[in-house]
C-alpha cells in the first residue's frame, strides 16, 4: 500500500538528549550542513512523507526549538518532556501521546542524532505501511534500524514498554515475527551521533 501521507502518519522526533558523552552538548542543537539537527531531522520526516512532525525535546528545549525555528523548522508540535533524563523511553512516550485527537494511524520515529537517514529511506519504511496494526523498521544490512513505523494499533503496547532507553526496542522484540524489516542500507548511513569521534565525523561531512 502507498505510505499514508495525508494527515495519517505522523512523524516523532526524538531530540531530547543531552549529549551526556559529547560533554553536555545536546544533540539536537549540533550543526550539519549549516543547520541545526534538530531542523534536519524535521525537513526530513516531511520530505519522506509524514503528514505531520512532533519534535520531543528535553535537555535545552527552550534552546532547541528556538534554534530549529530560526532554521525554519515548523513542526505541528515541540512536545517537551520533563522526565528527558530517565532516557529515550519517556520520550518515545511524551511522542505518542502527543499523538492523541490528531487523527494519525501510525508514526513514525526519527532519531535527531542520525544525519546521514535521507528522505528516500524514510519514504521506503513510509511504503510499508498497511494499516493501525502495521510495525516496520528500516535494515541495514538485515539488522534492524530506524526509522520505525509504529501502528496505531501498537501505540498502547509501545508506550508500556517504553523504560530506560528502550525506546520501542523491547516491544519490537518481542513482536519480532510482526515487525516487516525494510532494507534501506543503498539508501543511507545510520551512524549515530555519540562520541567526541562521531561529532568529528559530522563536521568534516557537514
Amino acid at each position: 500500500m502507498a505510505r499514508d501521507a495525508e494527515g495519517g502518519t505522523a512523524g516523532i522526533v526524538l531530540a531530547a538528549g543531552g549529549g551526556r558523552r559529547l560533554g553536555g552538548r545536546p544533540k539536537a542543537l549540533l550543526e550539519y550542513g549549516g543547520s541545526p539537527l534538530v531542523a534536519r531531522a524535521v525537513a526530513l520526516a516531511r520530505a519522506g512523507g509524514c503528514g505531520r512532525v512532533h519534535v520531543v525535546t528535553g535537555a535545552e528545549a527552550e534552546g532547541a526549538r528556538a534554534a530549529g525555528e530560526r532554521a525554519g523548522a515548523a513542526p505541528e508540535a515541540w512536545v517537551r518532556n520533563p522526565t528527558w533524563e530517565s532516557g529515550m523511553g519517556s520520550s518515545l512516550r511524551a511522542g505518542l501521546a502527543s499523538l492523541a485527537g490528531t487523527g494519525a494511524r501510525a508514526a513514525l520515529v526519527l532519531l535527531v542524532d542520525q544525519p546521514g537517514i535521507t528522505p528516500e529511506a524514510v519514504a521506503r519504511v513510509l511504503d510499508a505501511y498497511e494499516g493501525p496494526a502495521t510495525l516496520a523498521a528500516a535494515a541495514y544490512g538485515g539488522g534492524r534500524g530506524h526509522p520505525v513505523l509504529l501502528g496505531a494499533a501498537h501505540w498502547a503496547g509501545v508506550a508500556a514498554a517504553a523504560e530506560g532507553d528502550q525506546g520501542a526496542r523491547a516491544y519490537l522484540r518481542e513482536h519480532a515475527q510482526g515487525v516487516r524489516l525494510v532494507e534501506c542500507g543503498d539508501l543511507c548511513d545510520p551512524y549515530d551521533i555519540d562520541t567526541p569521534e562521531d561529532l568529528r565525523r559530522l563536521r568534516e561531512t557537514s
